[in-house]
């Protein structure tokens, strides 16, 4: 195996079997994974929504959390994610939630109802509202830095690939070469445009994890953050050795 793979492949192999929801296990990969050396935060400027003039009049959601703020815009063409993040956030579901999982240049995630009154060292990741949703998966909405993307049990026990009710992950991401997404393609049959090579290349991801997780929204501002999260310490089961909160989700006009 390209050996600049074996660290990505590891990553893909706890997200499956260790982020997703009702799952719990902790590699060495995933200690690995951590040691990696640190990329410099992105400006907001690297963010580049899949299409500027579509974004304008998307539904966006201001999370307010302990350490500073993230806003991202819902996509239309995953209607059935969409109307059920915004039925949550007016419920308020998500406020006083923790990020549970966090891996540095991968992702960080949260939604589990279960971290509002968890104790230390509690391991989280198995709630939710008591339901899935059906897959919604559209080709050119890919795991890119900043992609907000829906959680899920593995392919054994949800062959259907149904997502999480209410847990939810963000793309920290790194930048892969023409030869690591070559590398990917070759081992798992995935299919990358040249546009979304590029975007992988420049802005990077998580290319391994297309076609097989439902990417519903992206950050538009506040990426920052979003590394400032993934770069806490953390313990074997990567929750954050201090409790990172979403004070509040709130819906803002465009």
């Amino acid at each position: 195996m390209n050996q600049s793979l074996i660290k990505p492949f590891a990553v893909l192999f706890i997200l499956c079997m260790a982020m997703l929801v009702g799952t719990s296990c902790a590699s060495k990969e995933s200690r690995a994974s951590e040691q990696a050396d640190q990329s410099k935060l992105a400006s907001e400027k690297e963010l580049q929504p899949t299409n500027q003039d579509n974004m304008k009049n998307r539904t966006r959601i201001l999370f307010t959390t302990s350490l500073g703020d993230i806003t991202i815009a819902l996509y239309d063409e995953t209607p059935l994610h969409r109307d059920n993040f915004i039925k949550l956030v007016k419920e308020n579901y998500y406020d006083g939630i923790l990020f549970h999982r966090i891996i540095k240049e991968f992702m960080i995630q949260t939604g589990d109802p279960n971290s509002k009154t968890a104790k230390a060292n509690e391991q989280l990741g198995n709630g939710g509202p008591g339901y899935t949703i059906p897959a919604e998966f559209v080709s050119s909405l890919i795991h890119k830095r900043g992609a907000v993307a829906a959680a899920r049990t593995g392919d054994h026990m949800n062959p259907q690939k149904a997502s999480s009710g209410s847990q939810f992950y963000i793309v920290d991401g790194k930048k892969w070469s023409v030869a690591d997404m070559n590398s990917i393609a070759a081992q798992t049959g995935k299919k990358f445009t040249q546009e979304q090579i590029e975007i992988y290349t420049t802005l990077g991801g998580a290319p391994f994890l297309d076609g097989d997780y439902t990417v519903f929204g992206e950050v538009i501002s506040g990426m920052e953050i979003v590394d400032k999260i993934a770069s806490q310490s953390k313990d074997r089961f990567d929750r954050p050795t201090t409790d990172i909160k979403i004070i509040s989700a709130r819906i803002i006009e465009p």
